[in-house]
């Protein structure tokens, strides 16, 4: 690699590093806090709220490579215009394709690291982001009890807890329940234990008593116990009961899953248009640098125009990009599209490549005389 195309490479790929980091903190600041709810009222922990949003990051960083290393070598390149590097380096005999090798290199890396974020990385940390989210939300023993308050966990059942030992144990436990319309009950307890049959959906009281309340009748009950359980599992839900969403399932499944695998038609259409996706997906940091590439080496390297031929780049690659996810839209309703998907995706690329090896556009002579 000569000492240009290093300079150009370098700063390719320290400009992307930054940027992306930059704008995937900034995303990820703007989603997390969504999930602030999780702490407010459900109590969660801040390491569990930190794991949860990290979670996030990869598919952040696949959607904004792209972008990122399209914005940065438009940057690149019209800094090294306008401070006249690229003049020099043409007029040393280097070609465009060797000004434009440090750009391709990096789009190479940008498409390669892309194609493990989106067909491996993304659905596994999707997956465990997706359970994590169901825990939170469907393990009520462990994440609602909160100390000190009434947890209104649903409609017809509010449980108080006093306090916790430092084993964790809740001490002090008042529960009302009126999930059977036939009566109303409520129990309460000298101390409690998390835990269960199912997984920590439940609560064991312990020195207590139960109070039922019979509606219509009127007749009280009263039931003094050592150890009584009760049951969350209605409350929660069942982590079997998830069903697993598109964007966390492989790849392989996206292309091996059919009808006779209970699928409904839809979603087996939906699964194939994201599995395309995945694999179209990345290709666009290798458009995109092609666009931008195109828009400021075929142009004289000089001031003049330069912010129109910048714009007009950005213009291109966001019809671009409407154009893809369009087809992306209609190719999760048909699989006729999908071939679409891929014409959008690659046919940038042989444009710019053709434009960017012809040679340079010449004004006719009787034009050039005309003007002087």
């Amino acid at each position: 690699m000569s000492g240009i195309t290093w300079y150009i490479f370098r700063q390719l790929i320290v400009g992307t590093g930054f940027v992306s980091v930059a704008l995937a903190f900034l995303v990820w600041l703007t989603q997390s806090l969504q999930f602030l709810q999780f702490i407010v009222n459900k109590g969660l922990a801040l390491g569990a709220w930190l794991k949860l949003t990290v979670l996030l990051l990869p598919w952040f960083l696949s959607v904004i490579l792209p972008a990122a290393l399209f914005f940065v070598v438009l940057f690149v390149y019209s800094k090294l215009s306008l401070d006249r590097e690229l003049v020099v380096a043409q007029a040393a005999g280097m070609s465009r394709m060797r000004i434009a090798a440090p750009a391709l290199l990096c789009a190479g890396a940008s498409l390669a690291m892309g194609l493990f974020f989106t067909l491996y990385l993304v659905p596994e940390t999707m997956r465990s982001f997706k359970e994590l989210q169901w825990t939170i939300r469907s393990d009520v023993s462990q994440v609602l009890l909160r100390d000190g308050t009434f947890n209104q966990i649903s409609e017809s059942l509010t449980v108080y807890v006093r306090g916790r030992d430092k084993n964790g144990d809740l001490i002090g436990v008042m529960v009302h329940d009126t999930r059977d319309p036939e009566r109303s009950t409520t129990l309460m307890a000298e101390r409690g234990s998390l835990g269960g049959r199912d997984g920590g959906s439940s609560v064991v009281l312990y020195n207590g008593s139960r109070q039922e309340l019979r509606r219509g009748t009127g007749n009280l009950s009263v039931l003094y116990f050592d150890s009584y359980t009760l049951d969350f599992s209605g409350v929660g839900g069942s982590s079997d009961d998830r069903y697993a969403d598109i964007r966390e399932r492989p790849t392989r499944e996206l292309f091996g899953l059919t009808e006779a695998d209970g699928i409904s038609p839809a979603n087996v259409v939906r699964m194939r248009a994201e599995g395309h996706q995945r694999v179209v997906g990345p290709v666009g940091a290798v458009a995109f640098t092609l666009i931008g590439l195109v828009f400021l080496l075929t142009g004289p390297f000089d001031r003049k125009g330069q912010t129109l031929r910048m714009v007009g780049a950005v213009a291109v690659v966001v019809a671009l990009q409407a154009a893809a996810l369009g087809v992306m839209s209609l190719a999760s309703k048909e699989l006729a599209y999908i071939p679409a998907m891929y014409a959008v995706a690659l046919l940038p690329i042989p444009v710019a490549l053709y434009i960017l090896l012809a040679p340079q556009w010449r004004r006719p002579a009787s034009f050039r005389t005309r003007t002087a």
